[in-house]
């Protein structure tokens, strides 16, 4: 049996699902999956950080659903400082932090076959895994765009400079091979979807009227759902688990929930007239129209996304809108009500996905990209 770690910013355990969480549960039903969550400190009490119910169990091993889990905690985990006359220092705590990782980690590092690495702080471990677990495979599992969740210049940099330790990537979507050194083998492989979902027989959480969805906190623009709540007084607005917001989710056809398990979603989902993915503008966020599980959620049962026109991509059943723009806002909402319920495309399992990380050469239609030079280049240069 495959001994697997996995390092991520997220934890196993939390109720907010991301893909990586899939991909554990999937590689667990054949492999021992341990998942070491990173970037856990009392900076995360300011940023609102998801895994905060989890503190009490920091530092110490525990089992959830097969895969043993380790949240590590420290006083202060290193971050973008974002002022450049303190690079040099933000530079040194990643180093510190790095070398100070715990003994259970620690010895979970040597005894892995497979270490998945998740886009993130998990970059700054890659050269380590390679020492200490020399004959490992070590997997990059490109969620997100380093820049666009805001990493460190040091971060960005770092992954190009160790990238002949990694021995492939996984993109889930083309549009993130920008940055990636030439020479490391990179695989397409889309998110999956949960099948059983679509199944699920759910009664409807709303009262009469008309409902619309968001769900997640990722870019959030809360400016959004205050220009659509104002133009459609007459469509309620339930934003689950948006993060850390202002008072200006206050008027009363906007309903704010907390964090909420994946499962419980779907219902908020299903009985929706339109569903929101209300992303923040982003330069480097054109992969969201790929990558964004929200938005593959809504397609998958079959509803209509009301979504910034960079997140829309080509996709039929999304409406796109310039964030800030209420004539386009405005348009956007009135075209996914007219839209109604569609059948969905076709999606990979997440079974699929953690059989095509683990060995994509196995599948001929998992494509093989190629690296662009140039942005290559230039993400050497950042620093």
């Amino acid at each position: 049996m495959d001994r697997i770690l996995i390092i991520s910013g997220h934890d196993f355990r939390s109720p907010r699902k991301a893909s990586i969480h899939f991909i554990a549960q999937e590689l667990a039903k054949t492999a021992q999956v341990r998942f070491l969550s990173v970037g856990f400190s009392n900076l995360s009490l300011i940023k609102g950080d998801p895994r905060l119910a989890l503190a009490g169990e920091a530092n110490v091993a525990k089992k959830k659903n097969g895969v043993e889990c380790f949240l590590w905690k420290t006083f202060l985990h290193p971050c973008n400082l974002r002022v450049g006359s303190l690079r040099w220092l933000e530079h040194a705590h990643f180093r510190y932090y790095r070398s100070r990782l715990p003994k259970v980690p620690s010895s979970w590092l040597r005894d892995a076959g497979t270490v998945i690495v998740e886009s993130g702080l998990g970059v700054a471990f890659i050269e380590l895994i390679r020492k200490i677990s020399p004959d490992a495979r070590i997997i990059y599992n490109a969620s997100d765009d380093l820049a666009t969740l805001g990493c460190s210049p040091f971060l960005q940099s770092e992954l190009c400079r160790v990238a002949g330790c990694l021995d492939w990537a996984r993109l889930p979507s083309k549009a993130l091979v920008r940055g990636f050194t030439q020479g490391l083998p990179l695989y397409f492989i889309p998110h999956g979807v949960d099948f059983r979902v679509r199944d699920q027989e759910e009664t409807s959480p709303y009262g009469t009227g008309v409902h619309a969805v968001s769900v997640g906190s990722m870019l959030f623009d809360e400016g959004f759902v205050v220009l659509a709540a104002d133009m459609f007084p007459g469509v309620q607005f339930h934003i689950i688990g948006p993060g850390k917001t202002s008072g200006a989710l206050s008027p009363p056809n906007i309903h704010v929930y907390g964090e909420m398990k994946f499962a419980e979603t779907v219902k908020y989902i299903k009985h929706a007239k339109f569903c929101i993915a209300p992303y923040r503008r982003n330069e480097h966020a054109t992969y969201l129209a790929d990558t964004s599980l929200k938005l593959i959620q809504y397609d998958f049962l079959g509803l209509p996304a009301v979504c910034p026109a960079f997140a829309a991509g080509d996709r039929p059943h999304r409406f796109g809108y310039e964030p800030g723009d209420s004539d386009s806002i405005r348009h956007a909402i009135q075209a996914a009500m007219r839209q109604g319920r569609h059948n969905p495309g076709y999606y990979l399992s997440w079974g699929d996905v953690a059989k095509r990380l683990m060995n994509p050469d196995a599948y001929p239609d998992t494509p093989l990209l190629t690296a662009d030079a140039s942005a290559a280049a230039h993400s050497r240069a950042v620093a």
